[in-house]
Parts: structure tokens; sequence; C-alpha cells
């Protein structure tokens, strides 16, 4: 009997003993952890009696935490609501999405470089005060895409606007949209049937269209089989000529490429500036076969495409170049078609590389976050992402960019060149067949920078369904350009 007691005293021991380890453990190694657990009630309870940091786009509040009356809680408010959706997501008691879920623990004050911060407010008596986050964002560029988008006629449709030297995210803008103050309630049950419509809705506004929605490039792309040809020596210079025969028959098939119209390019052997100028799908074709589909890809890769690891901090949707090898296939990607897909931010970081001679740098959209003290815990450091063509390429494609809005025979001339007085657009637009949408109309595609030989902004814009690229996607991006230059 003795034994047996002992026996049971030493396991209860060990028990305790082991439990008393596990306190201590959770206590110094996960309390951090623990306390930003969805399930954890305590900490949800305790979320909203805190004010959440501001985030702030050129000395704009579009996101902040407000009082409610009567009460010791916080409620979470969009001043400019669907237009900064895609940008800010939103911070619901159920979670959070865009900017206010990449930076929420600097917003919500629990990261670790606001713990001195808070510990100074514990011992002061302050309220514990999230970090402001200060974005790249301009104003007057994000409501001109948004407007424009939403004046377009309904179509989905994204746009995003870069400063190509730094990489700085001007606009970035998703419609249709959603208003991010409807997720603000602090009712679950309401909140349920708020999200519930919003994913319902077949317009898929929660979508951002920005930056995890992807479309054929179409004749877009022809800017990267243009940076492969001039970089491989396969093209010397813009004055080159290349031929361009009005039907290209794909090898292994009964098929023919042709150009838009079935449209004659010059004289069958033009400059491929001219063939540029006018988008001959047969030039492109025939260069892409060339080069071959494993060079092109290469290329399509130093701008950006096929990677999964970018970030803004926002997740992004890689853009795709396939693999692909057969000759005929090869062709169809070369002008933007076959299973090329691209997001509008890929499409401004096409314009950007050219932009800035040559170096795609690294897209962003948080400039700084500054503590409740106003002391500066991150700054932005603009980074090169890559260097996909050498200035001397870049200045070629920028030649055959201004062509495509500044020769009378360019598919942008009449929408780029004539509504922005006195700042030249260099750009490519893209007409891209889709399969299937809404309206039968092919995707309206526009890549762009401005002005062209002091470029401080590159936009890209896509229009699902909206047809031509130079008369649906075009006209936004110079609406945003006129916006971010200060032009009337």
């Amino acid at each position: 009997m003795n034994r047996a007691l002992l026996r049971l005293s030493l396991a209860c021991l060990a028990m305790f003993v082991l439990l008393l380890l596990n306190v201590n453990y959770v206590q110094a190694f996960e309390a951090g952890s623990l306390s930003t657990r969805p399930l954890n009630t305590r900490t949800f309870d305790q979320q909203f009696q805190y004010q959440r940091g501001a985030i702030e786009a050129g000395g704009v509040k579009v996101a902040e935490s407000r009082l409610i009356k009567g009460t010791n809680e916080y409620q979470r408010y969009y001043p400019f609501g669907s237009a900064y959706a895609p940008v800010t997501g939103y911070d619901s008691i159920y979670g959070a999405t865009g900017i206010e879920a990449a930076e929420n623990k600097l917003l919500a004050g629990t990261d670790p470089r606001l713990a001195v911060h808070n510990l100074i407010g514990l011992l002061t008596g302050k309220p514990k005060l999230g970090a402001t986050v200060y974005l790249t964002i301009n104003p007057k560029a994000q409501q001109a895409a948004y407007q424009a988008l939403k004046a377009d006629g309904g179509h989905d449709a994204a746009a995003v606007a870069i400063d190509p030297s730094t990489g700085a995210i001007l606009a970035l803008a998703s419609y249709p949209s959603f208003n991010p103050n409807a997720y603000t309630t602090l009712d679950g049950t309401k909140l349920d049937k708020i999200d519930l419509a919003y994913r319902k809705d077949p317009a898929q506004p929660l979508l951002n269209r920005a930056i995890n929605a992807a479309y054929p490039p179409g004749s877009s792309f022809k800017v990267i089989t243009s940076a492969a040809a001039f970089s491989t020596g396969k093209v010397a210079n813009p004055q080159t000529t290349v031929p361009a025969p009005t039907n290209l028959a794909l090898p292994g098939t009964t098929h023919v490429l042709i150009n838009d119209g079935n449209e004659a390019c010059g004289d069958g052997h033009p400059p491929i500036i001219l063939a540029f100028t006018m988008s001959c799908n047969t030039a492109f074709g025939a260069l892409g076969m060339k080069l071959t589909g494993p060079v092109l890809r290469a290329h399509a890769d130093d701008f950006g495409f096929n990677n999964p690891n970018l970030t803004i901090p926002l997740d992004v949707t890689p853009s795709v170049f396939p693999h692909v090898t057969d000759p005929a296939l090869t062709a169809y990607s070369a002008i933007g078609q076959f299973d090329d897909q691209v997001t509008p931010l890929q499409e401004a970081m096409m314009a950007a590389a050219i932009a800035n001679n040559g170096t795609l740098m690294t897209p962003y959209l948080v400039q700084q976050v500054q503590a409740p003290d106003l002391t500066t815990i991150q700054n932005a450091s603009p980074s090169a992402l890559s260097h996909p063509v050498s200035p001397q390429v870049a200045g070629y494609i920028r030649q055959m960019m201004v062509s495509v809005t500044n020769n009378p025979a360019g598919t942008a001339y009449a929408t780029a060149n004539q509504q922005v007085a006195g700042v030249l657009i260099a750009g490519k637009t893209g007409t891209a067949q889709n399969g299937v949408n809404n309206t039968g109309l092919n995707d309206a595609v526009f890549t762009c920078f401005a002005p062209a030989y002091s470029p401080r902004i590159a936009v890209g814009v896509i229009v699902k369904g909206g047809g031509f690229g130079a008369d649906a996607a075009a006209p936004i991006a110079v609406q945003i350009i006129r916006a971010y230059l200060g032009l009337k």
C-alpha cells in the first residue's frame, strides 16, 4: 500500500512540475502569439477599446478610428469609402484585409517596436495608441483613377500608377468596389449578412482587380517582345526592317495570324518602329517564333512575370507567361494571347521599367510608419527589382512608344496625344481576345508613362470587355496622368 501511494505521489509531483514549467514557458515565450489569436476572447474584447492607428495618403486620412458616442469603444471609419477600398481594405471584428491586414500589428499597437511607447503610456496613464501608416498614394491620382473607372460604363476594370524612379504606387483602383464602412459594425449578425451579400454579388466587388485579377495583355506585350528582340540582337534598332506579311502561316497548323481588320503592315517589310506603332500582329508573331518561347519567358520574368513572391505589401497574384515551345503558340504568346495573363500592376511595371532606363523598381505602398510620439519606426527604401533591359534598349522602346501616341498612324494617337496638351505620353495599346465575357468585346489594355523624356508616372489600365485599348483604357490613363501632373 505504501509503495502504491509513493508511486501515485511521485506521478502527481511530476505532473505538477510539468504544469509549472508549461505555465512559465507560455508566459515567457507564447504570450505574444496567444494575444493575437482570433479566438482569444480577452484580446477580442479589448481590441476596440484602444484607438487604432490612422492610415494616411498625401496628408489625407483614408482610415481612422472614432470613439462611439456614449461608449468606450472605437469604430473604424473610411472617409473615402469605395475609392480607397482596394488599398485600405477593412478592419472588422472577424478579421482584416488590405493595408489594415498587412500592417495590422503596427496599426493595432501590438508590434514589438511599439513596446517601449506602450510601456511609457501605461506608466503615465495615457491610453494605448496604434502607429500611423503613411501610404505612397497620391490623392488626386487615386480619385481620378477611381472616378474614371466608375464612369467607364460598368465594366470590370482596374488601374495602377507608379513612380518609375522609386516604385512608389501613386494610384491603385479597382471597379466595381465596395464600401469598407459596412464592415466596421460591431454587430456580428449584421456583419455576417453584409459579408455574405458582398461575397454572393456576381460583380465581385471584394476582388482587388488591380493586383489579384489577371487578364490577357494583348498587344501591350509587344513591349516585352521588342525588348527581347533588341536585347538578343535579333533586331538592331527601331529602324531595322522585319517581315510582316498580311497573313502569317503558323507552323504545324492550318491557322494563320492576321493583323487587326486584316490590314497590311506597311509594305510587308516595315521598320520595327512602324510595326509597333501600327501594332502589327504578323510582325511580332514572326519575331516571337524567331526568338522562341523560352527566350520570351526569360525576358518576361525580368519584367516581373511569374513571380509568386511579389508583395506591396499586399500579396500580388503572379502575372503569367507560359512555358511554351510550340512555334505556333509562341507566335500567339508574343502578341499577348494564348495563355499570357497580366495584372494591371504588371502593366504599370512594364512601362515603369522602360521609363526608368531599363531598371524596374520594386513597387510598394507604404512610405513611412510613425509611432504615436511621431518617432519614425519604418521608412521605405526604394530598391531595384530587376534590370530587364539596358538603357540603350529602353531608349529604343521609349522611341517606339512615343510613336504610338505621337504618330498619326499610331494606335493611341487620337486618345493619348490629343488629350494632354504640352505633355508627351509614351504608350502601347492592347486589344486582347478573352474567350468569354459579358459583353462579347475584347479586353482593353494600355500601358504608358509621362512625360515621355522626363517620366514622373507610369500607368497600367485594363478594362474587361472594353473593346479597343485606345478607346477604353487609354482615356482612363490620360485622366490619371492629368490629375497627377496637375494639368487642366
